[in-house]
């Protein structure tokens, strides 16, 4: 499992559009509006670093995205208490 946290810019009055737009995504697990640099950040659930591209490329090409930052994580197989 791939975890990925991706966070999208996009341009002023398109908010609305793309928001619409992301949660539609499949793989897409949260969808958190934010205030500042960036308008969305999303987690994204993956089985592989090629799902995570194609889904973070498909981002891309929405209409009303400027930019997108993407930071890569790993499931942890404990689940525990720490």
């Amino acid at each position: 499992m791939v975890v990925a946290v991706c966070f999208v810019n996009t341009v002023l009055g398109k908010e609305v559009k793309v928001r619409s737009r992301l949660s539609m995504f499949q793989g897409v697990r949260r969808l958190i509006e934010l205030f500042g640099e960036y308008d969305f950040m999303l987690v994204i659930d993956a089985e592989s670093l090629r799902q995570v591209n194609y889904i973070v490329d498909s981002i891309r090409q929405l209409d009303g995205v400027k930019a997108t930052k993407t930071i890569i994580g790993a499931e942890p197989e404990f689940q525990g208490e720490a």
